[in-house]
This record gives structure tokens, C-alpha cells and sequence, in this order.
């Protein structure tokens, strides 16, 4: 009879189940073999679907129900269908300018109808705050916000750099809320630095205060005068490859004593994890960080708090950009998407399914969002 000690032992020869990191390289390459045939099957369904085959949205949630718990629980490494994803890469952001044109350079009427586009909450990229009692999207995003400048303690005179702004959403909302803060978005995309451009020129928008900044480019590349007391990026780290750099780049920008602020998905599995399909069409070269990655990452930056949002938060949020979306269908469906418009309907109707399932699988405790506060070494 095997004992109990000597199970991990034995787990480490065997592919497929446990954590890959302590894999033999036989065991290692046969698992990454079967996660490469995880995601073929994954990609035959999602291109079965984008090329016009009829699944109801049911059989969709309960073939993810079926699958993840399995995944998530005891074959995590196979959530990692390319190696890129579980190691680092060489740049900080990969396939950034890519990555505009395939999300975020979308038409924007399209997304303003997806997103919501309020006074105050414009369209923001991110999950909303559900469990806090918001009774609908515009709520929910405002409530998200309001936890950010809790949990980063911001202060009236903060000067704070928004590393990927979006819309410009979580500043417009925070200059609302404080008189005397200022605030410099760093963005690569231009039609969202477009959006804010008009808003700028806008008296009843927050970033025509004079206390915003707009700053088009890339954190590979940019360089700033002045350092920052406090730093947040919202979403963003999902593109970043590199942490170690990122972080470096990050440290040098902010003022000693200040703290930075990350809120990014997540995954409670022992490695990170992707998607072929996302990687195809959506989120090109994007990767799930694993909740310890960011406190793992400690040489510039590191970590003194750090809070598991449950998925479930994510799930609402999908859920109702995808009945918004379902809904614009007459007045978007005539928007330039650079495709046939049937073919962008269905890869986008499939990505909010597939993500807005997966967030909500397993009670939400192992696919959520991850925030970190953070400050100098």
C-alpha cells in the first residue's frame, strides 16, 4: 500500500494532474502535450460557432460547468495552452499595437452601447463591483472604483499616474470625488485617446479641469518628468509579459513613500493560465496571471496587501455587457469592424460567453481578479 508521503513524489511522474512546476521533464512535456490538445478541442467549438454553427448559450455554460471544476481543481497546466504563458517574456507589453487594433480600436459607438457612457462612469474595460449591493452596471463601476481609492488611500493633492487609462473612466470619476488631485493617463491606444481628447474640450467633463494629462504611448517607451505619488493600472497587466521590467519601470516613476496600485484577472491555480481562442481574437499574446505572481515579483516593487475579488463580480459584469450587446444589434450592426459584420457579432458574443461562464465555474474562488498594493523595496 503506497503511502501518503510518498503521493507527491509519485504525482511528479505522473502528467496531466497537480501543479506542472514539479513535473519531470517527461511528465512536464507529456502534460504540455495534453493542454495543446485541450486547446484544439477548445478552438474546433469556438470556430464551429464564429463560422455559423447554432449553439444555444445553455449548452455553451454547461459544457464550461463541466470542464472547469475539472481544470481548475486538479489539471491546472492544462489552462496553459502555448509555454510563453507560464514563463516571462522578453518586452513588457507584447504584441501591444496588435492588440489595439484587434480590442481596443473597435468602433467606438459599438463599445460606448457594450460598455455604458455616463456623465461621470465613461466605458471602462473592467470588471464592476458587484457585491457591494449595485443594482445595475453604471453602480457597479462606481462602487469599483470606490474601492480602488480605499485600498490606495488617495488623498486631495495626490499626483497619480493611471498606467493604461482606457476611456479615462477611474480618472474622471476620482477627479470628481477630489478637488485638488491630479492625474496623467499613459494609453497606446489613439481612438480611446481620441475619446478623451473630446472630453477634454468638454466643461462638463472632469478631464477638462486642467488637472489631466494625456499621455499617447507605451510604458516600454515613455519617459516622464516628474514622479508620482501614487500609481495605478486597472486591467492592463493581462497584456504585460514581463512583470520584472514592468515593475522596474513602474519604481522609477514613483516618489519614495508612494504606492502603487494593480488590479489585474487572476487565477487561484498554481500557474498561469490562457486561452487559444482569446490569443486568436481578442487578447493577443494575453495571459492570466496566477495570484501569487505578483508578490513573487518583489526585486523593485513589493507587495503589502493583496485581495481576491470572487469571480462572480467579473461573471455580472460580462453578463450584462453581453446583453447590452445583444441588444445594440441595429444600431452598430452598419459600424466598420475591418471584417463581415456576422463574423465580429459571433467571435464577440462567444468571448463574452465563454469568460462571463468561466468567472462564474467553481463559485467564482479560482478565476477572479486579483489587487495588489505595492510600493518600493
Amino acid at each position: 500500500m503506497t503511502s501518503v508521503s510518498a503521493f507527491p513524489t509519485i504525482r511528479k511522474h505522473l502528467p496531466i494532474t497537480g501543479d506542472i512546476n514539479f513535473k519531470t521533464p517527461l511528465a512536464y512535456q507529456a502534460t504540455r502535450g495534453a493542454a495543446r490538445a485541450v486547446n484544439t478541442a477548445q478552438m474546433a467549438l469556438a470556430e464551429a460557432y464564429i463560422n455559423g454553427l447554432e449553439v444555444p448559450d445553455s449548452v455553451v455554460r454547461s459544457m464550461i460547468h463541466t470542464s472547469m471544476p475539472l481544470l481548475f481543481q486538479h489539471c491546472p497546466g492544462l489552462l496553459a495552452p502555448y509555454q510563453w504563458v507560464l514563463n516571462e517574456t522578453d518586452h513588457i507589453a507584447e504584441g501591444s499595437r496588435e492588440l489595439m487594433k484587434v480590442q481596443y480600436d473597435r468602433p467606438q459607438a459599438m463599445l460606448n452601447q457594450m460598455l455604458g457612457d455616463w456623465e461621470v462612469i465613461y466605458p471602462k474595460y473592467s470588471m464592476g463591483l458587484w457585491e457591494r449591493g449595485a443594482v445595475d452596471l453604471e453602480e457597479s463601476q462606481k462602487h469599483m472604483i470606490d474601492q480602488v481609492i480605499e485600498r490606495l488611500e488617495i488623498k486631495d493633492g495626490d499626483n497619480i499616474l493611471d498606467f493604461g487609462c482606457g476611456w479615462g473612466c477611474v480618472p474622471n470619476y476620482i477627479l470628481s470625488k477630489f478637488p485638488n488631485v491630479r492625474f496623467t493617463g499613459l494609453n497606446l491606444s489613439h481612438e480611446q485617446c481620441e475619446y478623451m481628447r473630446q472630453k477634454m474640450q468638454d466643461p462638463k467633463s472632469y478631464l477638462s479641469s486642467g488637472r489631466f494629462t494625456l499621455c499617447e504611448g507605451d510604458l516600454n517607451e515613455v519617459q516622464f518628468e516628474e514622479k508620482f505619488d501614487k500609481i495605478l493600472s486597472i486591467g492592463v497587466f493581462c497584456h504585460v509579459g514581463n512583470m520584472t521590467n514592468a515593475f522596474q519601470k513602474l519604481a522609477s516613476l514613483l516618489k519614495g513613500g508612494g504606492r502603487v496600485f494593480i488590479h489585474i484577472i487572476t487565477a487561484r491555480i498554481p500557474n498561469n493560465m490562457s486561452s487559444g481562442f482569446t490569443h486568436k481574437y481578442i487578447f493577443p499574446h494575453g495571459r492570466y496571471w496566477n495570484y501569487d505572481a505578483v508578490p513573487n515579483h518583489n526585486r523593485d516593487l513589493k507587495t503589502i496587501n493583496r485581495w481576491y475579488l470572487n469571480g462572480s463580480n467579473y461573471h455580472k459584469t460580462l453578463t450584462d455587457w453581453l446583453h447590452r450587446f445583444d441588444a445594440s444589434q441595429e444600431t452598430v450592426k452598419h459600424l466598420d469592424y475591418g471584417m463581415d459584420y456576422a463574423k465580429f457579432r459571433r467571435i464577440w458574443r462567444f468571448y463574452l460567453l465563454l469568460l462571463g461562464t468561466i468567472f462564474e465555474s467553481c463559485e467564482g474562488e479560482y478565476n477572479g481578479n486579483g489587487q495588489y498594493l505595492l510600493v518600493h523595496t
